[in-house]
């Protein structure tokens, strides 16, 4: 704390004072890192199962679900720069996700979004603090890029976007389109941003947290392609079905972390459930996970028994339309 004897020649200048506690605090903001990101909205054609068969049952098919498998999706890619030429590649578990933006306590993100559709759209962030321009939504500067423009993100991610005293290391939030966005995030307009604890970042790899191996992102959702028709209700992991989805590998002892979100309707109602090991929720110990729409949980695991592994809903009807997949412990 300062006081009066602590530098007596600053106190007989009393704006001198101020002004160089105004210059620490400036270079303590300017000292934050900044995370940059390049992401376009781009019209897509999606498959909700690219082998073109059930991989959790084979013998029971896809039933009325496979009717249809490819629709006309729009999703968020990520590229390394502005010129938006050079894709980033993303794992086979993201599914139809946009890029995992990451930063840390006391980070600023800068997004910078083209609309490369014939829509209207934006990315409207949950969690991180930002002003109205930077909203993503309901008006403001940034609320609604038109097709082919271009807009810059500026959030803050202050301590009330980081962890809890309850939390783990790291949480997650979402992203999403936010112009009709109930119909653009059926689209598929959706992605995540992780946001680790000040302190508990593993500097060499960014703002990855330093007490965990793996992190895996599931989104539990029922994308509606048909108009309620239930052969279009498309019960997804990540906008796959029926064991389409893949990539969930990891090893015994391993560090995992799990960040689960749903988003959707009122049938969006999802039970994340994992066999063959448990979770801690914020020092609870459970295998079934509750999440409803814009619920955002992290949850830790460590395996302990090898194989291949049921992760689905637990949601009768959600199980039967293929809300469902398997993970791989080596």
């Amino acid at each position: 704390m300062y006081t009066k004897n602590s530098y007596p020649f600053l106190w007989s200048y009393p704006i001198l004072f101020v002004f160089l506690l105004l210059l620490v605090a400036s270079f303590s903001v300017q000292a934050r890192d900044t995370q940059e990101y390049w992401i376009a909205a781009e019209k897509t054609d999606w498959n909700y199962a690219p082998s073109g068969g059930n991989l959790i049952n084979p013998e029971n098919g896809l039933g009325v679900y496979g009717n249809t498998l490819v629709y006309t999706k729009y999703r968020y890619i990520g590229y390394t720069d502005n010129s938006y030429s050079q894709p980033i590649p993303q794992p086979e578990w993201m599914g139809i996700l946009g890029p995992t933006i990451r930063a840390v306590v006391g980070d600023i993100i800068k997004v910078h979004f083209l609309n490369n559709t014939d829509l209207p759209l934006s990315i409207h962030p949950h969690g991180v603090m930002y002003n109205k321009d930077n909203e993503g939504a309901d008006g403001g500067a940034g609320g609604s890029i038109p097709p082919g423009g271009r807009y810059t993100y500026t959030w803050v991610v202050d301590q009330d976007a980081g962890p809890g005293p309850d939390d783990p290391s790291s949480i997650v939030w979402l992203y999403h389109s936010h112009v009709m966005a109930e119909h653009e995030i059926n689209l598929g307009l959706i992605g995540t941003i992780i946001i680790t604890a000040a302190n508990k970042a593993r500097s060499s790899r960014g703002p990855v947290p330093r007490d965990v191996d793996q992190e895996f992102i599931a989104l539990y959702m029922i994308f509606n392609e048909e108009n309620d028709e239930e052969s279009g209700m498309k019960h997804t992991i990540n906008g796959r079905i029926f064991g389409n989805l893949t990539g969930f590998e990891t090893t015994l002892r391993q560090r995992v972390r799990w960040h689960l979100i749903a988003l959707g309707n009122e049938v969006d109602n999802h039970t994340a459930h994992w066999h063959g090991q448990t979770v801690l929720d914020r020092g609870h110990r459970t295998d079934v996970i509750e999440i409803m729409p814009a619920n955002m949980r992290s949850v830790d695991m460590i395996p302990r028994s090898p194989g291949n592994w049921l992760f689905h809903c637990h949601v009768n009807d959600h199980m039967m339309a293929g809300m469902s997949t398997r993970w791989i412990v080596k």
